[in-house]
């Protein structure tokens, strides 16, 4: 149960003053709908703004704030995709246009009426012989006359918030923040000089002061590393079983390649842990094609061995269905009985596969979440293998594992390849397994960068490709254009340039991205995995879990716009089969130096674990951070940088935690269960014995 001194921080955002319905919908389009969202809802920077008398005293670049009268609206045109323009004038008759694009345009209509002084502040740039405020930051009726503004923050926006609302609703959230008991020991605030937790919340957002921004990271990481130390704690509690396989199974396995070293490894790793009374927790990180589906089946072989069952969990109906093939092919001599199961399975045929769970003569089953649901039961499940793990937050994994008599070995998968210095961030609690090698005989990807001047070539050499018989992938950064929007409308658009191949191509052409129904998308899927279609134009929905070995050419539009990690793994759908494949990474023409260095690296090599060392370097954590999937550490306060110095540290203080008070509940551990709950890892409490 969450400490009652959180409550005034866990109030719905809608009880401050000014928030009704019309204002809770940006609001939590930003994920901001309790107090706590708004304190944690810090700064993107701050700017200084000097007063002007007049535009001429202005400098393009420069952040100011000045009267202007509005003197004329300009609406793009009917249907057009132009901007909203308000021309306002200042005391002296000069001009500045007040632009905005999108859906903010009644903005301007509402608080710039003509003929009515405003005070606006913004960034002041050119437009064509213009000076103008591109989404100017305030507008505010004219009074008194106002002075320059000093470190002044500039928070991260939705349609419907304006900056003087924000800094508004931000100050309410931070007149309720209680007095929270401290987690960090007083010698350590002293060494690092970092403020109490109340004083670092109002120091972020009042000015730059990177020590308050530093502390605050620092609980974000402590946090998140004292839940992934008590998960891994309450699994070596718990009563696991000692699963020991007689190998008589897996020697019935006729693979048609011999295992890597790597492979080889891994098995060992996970056979010695399975034979250990307290439940197995390890990753098996592998690259594209490395084989961590041969690892998984030995392991869910060695538990149906032992007499006991193993469900695979994949994030995806589709994924799910190429795993029960892939599984059900190779393990076919074994004998097993292995079983599909998703939430589309109905009537008789889920009541057989339910029957088959519970009596045991279903030894293996592969689907969604659907097998972790209530009405699914198992007679004595020994093992859970979890594909693509950062699909899955922690406490759905402890939710299927809730499923055996005892705890359950459980492994989980990822294909992302994971640099060192953010493993311990994501997966702290698990013993970790690489494959870090191919399997022999599987061909490079021929990769070359090609000018979107020559895109006309490309498309040509694709309708080549599809008439020899064989399948293409076409990728675009994005579903559909964006109206009006700056540095947006010459992003390519899989709609697109699936209608413009359609019309060139015909019906061999079929469209997947994560707008489409599901049962579009799977329609889509069906019909190229099975060769109905031949080119699959797509975002990057397809970039992991999509295996049609027939798939030998890949395209990805606008190559600079991915980073390397996504590039790699969209790059990974091809070269599954036996046959040369290639990958064309068509390029704009404005290039930065990182752009180039990405693209190089592409061309270099295929290692993905140097690929996302080097991603790190280049463009920061992104989604390796984990902040587009639901199961990941999500990280909103600390910065790429921060987690990696200071993560360390903290995962370092929350072993001591652990070790000198396993239970948290000295004085120190009673604060320590405030900050779990503070930043939602309160799975890692309602592991605490008693907790």
């Amino acid at each position: 149960m969450r400490p009652d001194i959180l409550n005034p921080l866990f109030a719905e955002t809608s009880g401050l003053d000014g928030v009704g319905p019309k204002l809770a919908k940006p609001l939590e389009r930003l994920g901001l709908t309790r107090v706590r969202d708004l304190a944690y809802h810090l700064p993107e920077r701050f700017v200084s703004r000097r007063a002007l008398v007049d535009l001429d005293e202005g400098n393009e670049g420069e952040q100011v704030i000045i009267a202007l009268t509005p003197v004329e609206h300009r609406a793009p045109r009917m249907g057009g995709r132009g901007p909203y323009r308000v021309l306002a004038q200042d005391a002296k008759g000069n001009i500045c246009a007040l632009t905005w694009f999108g859906k903010a345009a009644y903005t301007a209509k509402k608080l710039l009426p003509v003929g009515e002084t405003r005070w606006v502040a913004g960034r002041l740039d050119r437009y064509g012989d213009m000076l103008q405020m591109v989404h100017p930051d305030h507008i505010e009726e004219a009074g008194a006359a106002h002075l320059e503004r000093l470190n002044e923050p500039v928070y991260r926006l939705s349609d419907g918030l304006t900056q003087p609302r924000m800094t508004g609703l931000v100050a309410q959230a931070l007149a309720r923040l209680p007095e929270l008991p401290e987690w960090i020991e007083p010698g350590q605030l002293a060494q690092k000089g970092w403020p109490i937790w109340r004083d670092a919340i109002h120091l972020a957002h009042s000015r730059e002061h990177p020590e308050a921004r530093e502390r605050l990271a620092y609980d974000e990481l402590l946090a998140n590393s004292l839940a992934l130390l008590l998960v891994k704690a309450e699994g070596r509690r718990r009563k696991g079983q000692a699963l020991v396989g007689d190998g008589a199974l897996r020697a019935k396995l006729a693979l048609p390649f011999a295992l890597t070293g790597a492979q080889a490894r891994s098995i060992a790793e996970i056979e010695g842990d399975m034979a250990q009374d307290a439940p197995m927790l390890r990753l098996l990180q592998g690259d594209v094609g490395a084989g961590k589906t041969v690892v998984a089946l030995n392991a869910m072989l060695i538990a149906a061995e032992a007499g006991k069952q193993a469900a695979l969990l994949a994030p995806t109906e589709l994924l799910a269905r190429q795993h029960f093939e892939t599984l059900r092919k190779m393990a076919a001599p074994t004998g097993v009985e292995i079983a599909l199961f998703t939430g589309r399975d109905k009537g008789r045929a889920r009541e057989s596969i339910l029957m088959g769970l519970l009596d045991g003569s279903i030894q293996l089953v592969v689907g969604t979440h659907a097998i972790f649901q209530e009405a699914v039961q198992y007679r004595d499940l020994g093992l859970v293998v979890i594909d693509e793990q950062h699909r899955f937050g922690v406490a759905q994994r402890l939710a299927l594992a809730a499923k055996g008599r005892r705890a359950p070995h459980t492994l989980a998968m990822t294909a992302t390849p994971i640099p060192r210095s953010l493993t311990l961030a994501q997966y702290g609690e698990m013993d970790v397994s690489r494959l870090d090698e191919l399997p022999p005989g599987r061909q490079a990807i021929d990769t070359r960068v090609v000018a979107m001047e020559r895109i006309e070539d490309v498309v040509a050499g694709v309708e080549r490709h599809l008439a020899g018989g064989q399948q293409a992938y076409w990728v675009c950064p994005m579903v559909r254009e964006l109206d009006g929007v700056p540095d947006m409308a010459d992003i390519a658009a899989a709609e697109a340039r699936y209608a413009a191949l359609k019309e060139r191509l015909g019906d061999a052409v079929v469209l997947v991205h994560g707008q489409l129904r599901p049962e579009a998308k799977d329609a889509a899927m069906e019909r190229f995995a099975s060769g109905a279609a031949k080119l699959l134009v797509a975002t990057t929905v397809i970039e992991v879990g999509v295996d049609v070995p027939a798939a030998t050419l890949m395209v990805i539009e606008q190559a600079e716009r991915f980073g390397l990690a996504q590039l790699h793994q969209l790059r990974g759908r091809v070269g599954r089969g036996a046959e040369k494949s290639t990958c064309l990474l068509l390029r704009g023409g404005q290039l930065s130096e990182t752009a180039r260095a990405r693209l190089a690296l592409m061309r270099a090599t295929q290692d993905g674990f140097r690929i996302a060392e080097e991603d790190l370097e280049l463009r920061g954590g992104g989604e390796l951070l984990g902040t587009r999937q639901s199961g990941d550490a999500a990280f909103r306060l600390a910065s790429l940088d921060q987690v990696q110095r200071l993560l360390p540290v903290a995962h370092s203080d929350a072993r001591l935690l652990m070790e000198r008070d396993g239970g948290l509940t000295s004085a120190r551990g009673e604060a320590a269960r405030v900050l779990l709950y503070l930043f939602e890892r309160d799975w890692g409490v309602q592991l605490l014995r008693g907790g």
